[in-house]
């Protein structure tokens, strides 16, 4: 039955889709399918194919999406070898024994690159992203201190976590879901990280751990974290309270190895106890793919740790959930040997050049203000500058989103919830032509919305990065 031809669908044919059954059927034969119930019958895979391709083609654009920090581009072969290793579960590890040594030898290669004092005692995991990699970060942490608790004879009854309000929401989930007391140390006016100077009136004997965040979700800004671990060397010559630190390198921890090697933020810090990073962000891995490390067995207690025998063979599972693709750490495995060390570098390196001129770029753009330019991670955010009449970030976000482009719009916590602010990051296959396109259309849109700007980007010329 074809759809009437009128301005609004009728009610009733909202609930079907139409499949054609084939090129030159009469309309007559055109199949219905429900979107919110299962079908009475089966379906031609040809057709139901298309009719779901063609629903994803209203999706937005991948590769214009501004607001991921997770992976839009691989290349074919990687794209091949994921698809090659599709059906592979990797808690199956008696029957696909060389995922699973794919998996230890990426551990591995983390390790020396995060330079862990003993590579050879790192204990490490793939996870399904970072969220769930903090997670298992949290609860090590927790472990931990409730066993030196009891060992001392004190109670267990109150856990608290330190962390910046700018933590990623992966971590309040971790104190909701295991219940440990969260420690917001709050934002301040030019100051939206957690820094040393602000964290150790937050810590107490009942502080689990410290978490430190290299790259903010909110501005692309490293937390220092050898100067957190030293205010923590401080606090425990006061009073003795060893206070450990793990690390959210969600992003950072893939960038900082290749672009800062002078900063100190990894396991050359003794305090530094686990760290976890995404490879489906600047590992170059489609989404989902994360990384636990601890510094070493005792970081990661056993009683954590779960030998599972029943697919064939004894094997240790450290993760909370247990089946998942293995195909991830395939594609992982493929892009530290197709890049190493100096093509990741390469990688990381354009991404910053230009995220760090669209931000010089941006600037010339007013009434626009940068937060950060995206010298650390390859993302930065901006402002209107204050005082601006007639527009607001959130008429920026929506209008660049009307010509395709997704540059999210939000404010920070409280107390500097005043703050509005564009974000945008770039990933690798984010070209230069792309850029510069990008730069001329929000010139555009900011002109539109703000009508005293001057005509300052010609239309859709490529941003020069180098």
């Amino acid at each position: 039955m074809p759809i009437p031809h009128t301005d609004v669908m009728p009610e009733a044919e909202f609930d079907t889709l139409t499949v054609s059954r084939g090129v030159g059927q009469p309309p007559a034969v055109d199949l219905l399918l429900p979107v919110d119930e299962l079908p009475e019958s089966s379906s031609s895979p040809d057709l139901v194919c298309r009719r779901v391709r063609d629903e994803l083609m209203l999706d937005g654009n991948a590769r214009l999406n501004l607001a991921t920090f997770v992976t839009t581009w691989m290349e074919p072969q990687a794209r091949e070898l994921m698809a090659e290793t599709a059906e592979k579960n990797l808690a199956d590890r008696a029957e696909y024994p060389q995922i699973t040594a794919m998996e230890e030898r990426c551990v591995r290669m983390l390790a020396r690159l995060w330079h862990a004092p003993h590579p050879e005692q790192v204990r490490g995991c793939s996870t399904t992203g970072s969220s769930e990699a903090a997670m298992l970060g949290g609860l090590a942490l927790k472990r931990r201190w409730q066993e030196r608790r009891r060992a001392q004879g004190k109670d267990t009854a109150r856990p608290n976590i330190v962390m910046g309000a700018n933590v990623q929401v992966c971590w309040k989930k971790f104190a909701n879901y295991f219940e440990v007391e969260p420690r917001y140390v709050p934002m301040e006016p030019g100051r939206y990280h957690l820094t040393a100077d602000a964290l150790t009136a937050y810590c107490d004997d009942n502080t689990i751990g410290v978490v430190t965040i290299l790259g903010s979700t909110f501005d692309g800004s490293y937390e220092p974290v050898a100067d957190i671990c030293m205010a923590l060397d401080g606090y425990q010559a006061a009073t003795g309270t060893d206070i450990p630190v793990h690390v959210d390198g969600a992003s950072g921890a893939m960038v900082a190895p290749f672009l800062d090697p002078d900063l100190m933020w990894d396991f050359q810090l003794e305090r530094v106890a686990s760290i976890n990073t995404s490879g489906h962000k600047y590992g170059h891995v489609f989404p989902g793919l994360g990384w636990a490390l601890w510094r070493d067995a005792e970081a990661l207690p056993d009683d954590l740790v779960f030998e599972v025998d029943y697919l064939g063979g004894s094997s240790p599972s450290f993760t909370l959930n247990f089946s998942r693709p293995g195909a991830h750490v395939v594609a992982q495995y493929y892009s530290f040997l197709r890049y190493g060390f100096e093509g990741l570098r390469n990688l990381a390196a354009q991404s910053r050049s230009t995220a760090r001129a669209l931000a010089a770029r941006i600037r010339t753009i007013g009434p626009y203000e940068l937060i950060t330019d995206g010298s650390e991670l390859p993302a930065f955010a901006f402002r209107l500058t204050p005082g601006t009449q007639g527009c607001t970030v959130f008429d920026v976000s929506h209008a660049m989103r009307a010509r395709g482009w997704h540059l999210p719009a939000y404010s920070f916590p409280a107390p500097c919830q005043d703050v509005s602010v564009l974000r945008l990051v770039v990933r690798t296959g984010f070209t230069a032509e792309l850029a510069g396109m990008f730069i001329a259309d929000l010139t555009e849109v900011t002109r539109n919305l703000h009508t005293t700007l001057p005509t300052l980007a010609p239309p859709h010329q490529p941003l020069v990065t180098a």
